[in-house]
């Protein structure tokens, strides 16, 4: 018989699961402060609890984690790393240090199903939904790296790793509660950003949610034609869809909404691109444009532009009003 994972208990099932067993009410907060304030990863580091208890605890219930399985140090100062499930498989979290920020780059998915060319994910299939827990513990990991390296625990957190986080939706949100509870690790969710390759439907159900967190489209090419090259989700999901649907959720929520646009060399670098770039922001309450630097992969065609066209895009987004950086 599989054990259950005790973390995927609420903290009134684990109340209710002690007072069965004819214990006091106070030892259920005990374990759910071991288990998400002081992040324990065993029974047996729960030491204000019988031997007996935990004994009892092993016994019926796994308290599995993620484990550190490789970590790669940039010149830069960011730390890739590869995280390994409890069931073997791999996901990648990513620390961005900045003077001013400590930013946790974090996967929602093991693989992705939305074939994005330009993206060595979009290559893979998709094994499984990350569980909250596991999200969660992305998070603590690299929060420990944080601290470790640079002796500053984490300040954002964007889903922007592994997976599309709109199709985990429960499980995205529930780790997003549990980051931002003060019974565990506290972040405020206006430190939270959830980055999407545009699925309408669950955009505008974010803001029926009333979620507090940002918003951020991978938009990457500001017409269809070019999208749906190198996007595919674009074809059930269009710019006017999305331009819809991150109206409703800005009425919603009122929380910020970015657009991240990686440059392509020859393909969404133009004017030409430019201008509908700027034409698709001003329909949109948007905050910024995030011009993201391309990291070749082997298996697209696809290159990172010269500086110089980097640099004559952002000041025409720049010249027009548009915030870009």
């Amino acid at each position: 018989m599989d054990l259950q994972n005790i973390r995927h208990l609420t903290q009134q099932e684990l109340t209710d699961y002690f007072l069965q067993m004819g214990e006091k009410k106070f030892r259920a907060q005990q374990v759910y402060e071991w288990i998400w304030q002081k992040q324990a990863h065993s029974f047996d580091a729960m030491s204000n609890i019988s031997k007996a208890l935990r004994e009892q605890l092993q016994s019926q219930f796994v308290l599995p984690a993620l484990q550190v399985d490789a970590t790669q140090h940039s010149a830069d100062g960011t730390i890739k790393s590869r995280f390994k499930t409890h069931d073997g498989h791999l996901v990648e979290g990513v620390l961005i240090p900045t003077d001013e920020r400590k930013t946790a780059c974090v996967s929602s998915q093991i693989g992705c199903s939305l074939s994005c060319k330009f993206c060595a994910t979009g290559y893979m299939d998709r094994k499984r939904n990350l569980t909250f827990d596991e999200i969660f513990d992305e998070v603590v990991l690299l929060n420990q790296q944080s601290e470790q390296v640079y002796q500053k625990k984490l300040t954002n957190i964007v889903f922007m790793g592994m997976g599309e986080p709109l199709l985990n939706y429960n499980n995205v949100l529930r780790s997003i509660e549990r980051i931002s509870s003060e019974e565990a690790l506290g972040m405020s969710p206006r430190r939270i950003t959830v980055s999407t390759a545009g699925v309408a439907k669950m955009i505008k159900k974010l803001g029926d949610d009333k979620v507090r967190f940002k918003l951020a489209l991978s938009l990457h090419a500001a017409n269809d034609v070019k999208r749906n090259e190198i996007m595919p989700i674009n074809e059930t999901n269009n710019i006017k869809a999305l331009i819809e649907a991150l109206n409703y959720f800005y009425k919603q929520t009122k929380n910020e909404i970015t657009f991240e646009y990686i440059l392509f060399k020859d393909f969404n670098d133009s004017q030409k691109d430019a201008d509908e770039l700027i034409k698709v922001f001003r329909q949109v309450p948007a905050d910024l444009v995030n011009i993201i630097e391309y990291n070749s992969i082997d298996m697209a065609k696809f290159r990172k532009p010269d500086e110089k066209v980097v640099d004559q895009f952002m000041q025409y987004l720049s010249a027009n009003k548009v915030n870009a950086h």
